[in-house]
């Protein structure tokens, strides 16, 4: 079997207001922000960093489809690929 290699390309961009995206539709929810930390496989700290937009390094893209997933809304994050 011959061995696979695989590039990870890292693209990053800017989303002004992501935070505040996330806070409406978590606010909308009605859901407290553990349970939806939860469900997102993330911490509520790091939920709560992310609405704040003080998170160093950014999101990875999963972390962010996962947030949507949970919240039923599509923030708008599109990579042009």
């Amino acid at each position: 079997m011959p061995v696979k290699v695989r590039r990870i390309i890292k693209l990053e961009i800017d989303i002004p207001g992501l935070g505040e995206r996330i806070k409406q539709a978590r606010e909308a929810s009605g859901r407290p922000v553990t349970q939806l930390a939860k469900e997102a496989g993330i911490s509520r700290n790091y939920w709560y960093q992310l609405e704040a937009e003080a998170v160093l390094g950014g999101m990875a893209e999963e972390t962010l489809r996962k947030i949507e997933e949970v919240l039923g809304v599509d923030l708008g994050v599109q990579f042009d690929d």
